[in-house]
């Protein structure tokens, strides 16, 4: 089946849907986990530092292996590979659901970090060879939703499970996602791979992936233990180092793992830049909201997911508001209201106080996804139109890779700004220095000493601090968004004329 045939099948909407409840699972693995740490550290013995291997063997493991699974998808076949992807992930599940120690926990974690490594990028590349230029738009829309929804679904789903079940529960959730999945790509996917037939290039997948790994282990580590510690830094400088030559060896490089003459194309470069930035203020969202309505709020993780939800409910809107004006605007400006709206979102939450209402949360929280609608899929839409078929899955891994980094370095930067407003502003005078330190490690802990001690005004200063602090992270975010606007305004490229006539064609039909 050619691309033309490909892409005139009513399969192709199909296709997509599996794609999506496939990655309906990635979404929720990244959050689900949180949830079950406590019961973890207690029937598996769990130490401190092999609960955060258990989320940390996930993020390197796929932090290494996108790029290399882009390129093995182009060559060897992305629907073979997706389907064993989904065999990974589903196996995984079932072996993280079952693991009797924590080694072997964080083995499968490992496992599953890999399968949504080829899941991701592989996926996405199949996009534009379902779709032709005017249906892809839409069809990205749909990607980044699905991958989306996952996110606050995993609190409340996991949640419910953990209040009837056993914590092996939320694992076993993926199982018969990925059956279904399964059953629909096997059914009516078809094989597609890339004419090219050069041979892999081994130092290219070396050094990317040990540089990558190497930031985000670094990038993960200083938001623990500051930047300043040197074991830290010498991660992160490994990591820089081994990019510099993963670079250096693409440029003369004769079968290169990245063509990097894909970067001379300023849609491409721009539109994973600015999803990048989107991922950068996103994640740190995502970082600061669970803490402050669990720990400040004193809600429970199911009830904190549903606090989430208008995030997502504005995400829809968003998504399908811009589908609509992109035909009149193109999507240069959709991205600049995208941006615009997240920036507004993130500026309204940095006036949240402690004893605020939900009420207030939901409306910026609301604001913030459907910038996030406007902005997200047109920006990655940008960076995929300009690959050729033959390169769509490396191209595509490019793209992730990017965004993973971006969403773990703004994870780790502005939780340490956090971090750092919560300890300038926290009154811990007179405590015995074990209680002022364990205050210190984290709001949470801060929460339940002061609550223990029955320290009335100590319990609002962790609260009144931590609050501070979260408000002046989205005030940071709103900056990066509005960075988002001036770049997207001066770098980002207009949408070629015959597209939109081409969309507002299709669309008037």
């Amino acid at each position: 089946m050619n691309d033309a045939q490909i892409q005139s099948s009513p399969k192709r909407w199909w296709i997509l849907g599996a794609l999506a409840i496939s990655l309906f699972t990635v979404g929720l693995d990244m959050t689900v986990l949180n949830l079950a740490l406590p019961a973890l550290a207690s029937d598996l013995h769990a130490t401190t530092s092999q609960l955060q291997w258990f989320a940390n063997a996930y993020n390197l493991v796929l932090a290494a292996a996108l790029l290399p699974a882009g390129m093995l998808g182009d060559r060897l076949g992305r629907k073979k590979l997706l389907l064993m992807a989904l065999l990974l992930f589903g196996g995984a599940s079932l072996v993280c659901a079952y693991a009797e120690t924590s080694e072997i926990l964080i083995a499968a974690r490992a496992a599953l970090g890999l399968g949504a490594a080829f899941l991701m990028p592989l996926s996405m590349s199949l996009l534009p060879i379902l779709f032709s230029g005017e249906e892809r738009p839409k069809a990205i829309r749909v990607w980044v939703t699905a991958t989306a929804v996952g996110m606050p679904l995993g609190p409340i789903l996991g949640g419910w499970l953990l209040k009837h079940y056993w914590w092996g529960s939320v694992f076993l959730i993926n199982v018969p996602i990925i059956i279904i999945a399964l059953i629909a790509m096997i059914w009516l996917l078809p094989e597609t791979r890339s004419a090219e037939k050069a041979p892999a290039d081994l130092p290219g997948i070396l050094t990317s992936s040990l540089g990558l790994t190497a930031i985000t282990y670094g990038v993960t580590e200083a938001g623990e233990k500051g930047w300043g510690d040197a074991v830290t830094l010498s991660w992160i400088i490994a990591g820089l180092l081994l990019l510099a030559i993963f670079v250096f060896w693409q440029r003369n490089a004769r079968h290169p793992l990245v063509n990097l003459s894909l970067f001379r194309e300023a849609r491409f470069t721009w539109g994973s830049i600015l999803a990048t930035l989107v991922n950068f203020s996103l994640f740190g969202v995502l970082f600061g909201l669970p803490l402050f309505f669990q720990a400040v709020n004193g809600v429970d993780a199911q009830a904190t997911g549903l606090r989430i939800l208008p995030m997502i409910g504005g995400l829809m809107v968003g998504a399908q508001l811009s589908g609509k004006l992109i035909k009149l605007t193109g999507d240069k400006m959709i991205i600049v209201l995208g941006f615009l709206l997240m920036a507004a979102g993130l500026f309204l939450g940095g006036f949240t106080e402690a004893s605020g209402s939900y009420g207030y949360a939901a409306v910026w929280i609301a604001i913030i996804g459907t910038g996030l609608g406007f902005a997200l899929p047109s920006a990655m839409d940008a960076a995929l139109g300009v690959l050729a078929v033959e390169r769509n899955g490396v191209g595509s891994a490019l793209i992730m890779a990017l965004r993973q980094v971006g969403g773990t370095i703004g994870v780790a930067l502005l939780g340490s700004l956090l971090n750092s407003v919560y300890h300038r502003q926290l009154d811990v005078g007179g405590l015995p220095p074990q209680a002022a330190e364990a205050v210190r490690d984290n709001v949470a802990t801060g929460v339940q000493v002061a609550r223990q001690m029955n320290n009335a005004p100590l319990l609002e200063s962790v609260r009144s601090a931590f609050t501070n602090g979260l408000d002046v992270m989205l005030w940071a975010c709103a900056g990066i968004a509005a960075f988002g606007v001036i770049a997207t305004l001066l770098f980002l490229p207009r949408m070629k004329r015959t597209y939109v006539q081409t969309i507002n064609s299709t669309n008037e039909a």
